[in-house]
């Protein structure tokens, strides 16, 4: 490559990077995520049946929210002074006595956007308890019992959540996790805003279908691991090093999202969300090392393979990194999903089709994607440089963005 070749291949990275830059802080926040997904709400359910006419739910909501929907929907001015009082003081048993003070408020919202039916009949909710917190994903969140008394039925139970909806303007929307055992079947299903009651008479092949819609339309709502996507893409010269490189992350990330979504491994949303950031930056920042080591050589990448799979020293140690940002990854994509039942058979399978939905679009992605930079890689090596450069560069830089706003908490 001339000097004057490189000057322009370096002033076009640049300037993408200073565009990916200016265009990242000059965003509003709502439209940047700071968490790896964006302002989304989880609720977590669990449906047990101790005897016939009852359905025994508890929930898990995320106490912040809880607090400013209720209030809101109920015009209840005390209950948002006194919860955000205790949201920020950060005190659990100041927190559940907020909520005690105004369980009419609270439960009237819960039961207006969340319900049980059988045979077409509403069942007719009653608080069994007061509100606990507890901690998930670092936030607290409060748990509330509910026995919904059921007219005699021999029909399947409806189980619909409207929960923190879009619509309410505090999150996107939120989506909520239910696991059951009634009418003599047991599983897990997945509601979001496409679909927001199921039915215990549900097929297997039917529950298994919304957690591998959910793992499909996390990936895709998941610009962060998209991006981590796009870095290794740009980053491969040769097939073998984008097979190698994807199966390499979906292995890691599979073994830690199965075991943090089982419950037996734990990283703090302070730990895992940075890293992703940073294993943006990174991954992506080592394709633009490679340029500049190779400096006139550049263009010629993809024929420095060596050994028996193609890949170098470099190459083997990009392996490894993808390797450890992959198991990180798998902690992210278990907080998404974020059930913790340890060892159901059921909820295993569930979590299963959720990880084989994120790889068909991560496969999708790929097959879209590496062919067309390939192709110009080999017809305009310069431009494929340039290309590929340009998008690692800008990748890079919103990896630094996001690192530095969740380091910070932004």
């Amino acid at each position: 490559m001339s000097p004057a070749a490189r000057r322009r291949v370096c002033a076009v990275i640049a300037a993408a990077a200073v565009a990916v830059l200016f265009s990242a802080l000059s965003a509003p926040l709502g439209a940047l995520p700071a968490l790896a997904h964006g302002f989304t709400s989880t609720v977590y359910v669990n449906l047990v049946s101790p005897q016939p006419g009852h359905v025994r739910t508890e929930l898990q909501l995320e106490y912040d929210l809880l607090v400013v929907s209720a209030a809101d929907y109920e015009k209840d001015d005390p209950l948002f002074r006194t919860g955000t009082a205790a949201f920020e003081a950060g005190d659990a048993a100041q927190q559940a006595a907020a909520l005690d003070a105004h369980a009419g408020s609270v439960v009237s919202y819960v039961t207006e956007r969340f319900g049980v039916s059988t045979g077409g009949k509403a069942c007719t909710p009653v608080r069994d308890g007061g509100f606990t917190i507890g901690r998930r994903e670092g936030v607290p969140y409060a748990r509330l019992t509910l026995d919904y008394r059921c007219p005699e039925s021999a029909e399947a139970h409806e189980v619909r959540s409207a929960l923190f909806s879009g619509s309410e303007g505090y999150v996107r929307d939120s989506k909520t996790i239910v696991t059951y055992d009634l009418d003599v079947k047991s599983g897990s299903t997945a509601l979001d805003a496409q679909h927001r009651s199921f039915s215990t008479q549900q097929s297997w092949f039917e529950r298994f279908w919304e957690f591998f819609r959910l793992g499909a339309e996390h990936l895709l709502g998941g610009l962060d691991h998209i991006l981590f996507l796009l870095a290794l893409i740009a980053g491969s010269r040769r097939l073998r090093e984008i097979v190698l490189a994807a199966t390499t992350f979906t292995l890691a990330h599979s073994v830690t999202f199965v075991l943090a979504a089982l419950g037996l491994v734990e990283a703090p949303a302070s730990f895992v969300e940075p890293v992703i950031a940073l294993s943006i930056a990174v991954v992506a920042g080592w394709h633009l090392w490679r340029i500049w080591r190779r400096r006139s050589h550049a263009t010629d990448l993809e024929t420095a393979g060596h050994g028996r799979l193609g890949l170098d020293r470099a190459g083997w140690t990009r392996l490894a990194v993808v390797f450890c940002f992959g198991l990180v990854h798998g902690l992210g994509f278990a907080a998404a999903l974020g059930i913790d039942q340890a060892w159901s058979w059921t909820l295993l399978w569930s979590l299963l089709v959720f990880n084989v939905g994120i790889e068909v679009v991560q496969l999708t992605i790929i097959v879209a994607v590496f062919p067309l930079l390939a192709l110009l890689r080999h017809r305009r090596p310069i431009a494929g440089l340039w290309t590929t450069g340009a998008i690692a560069a800008g990748v890079s830089a919103m990896g630094l963005v996001w690192f530095v706003q969740r380091v910070l908490g932004i």
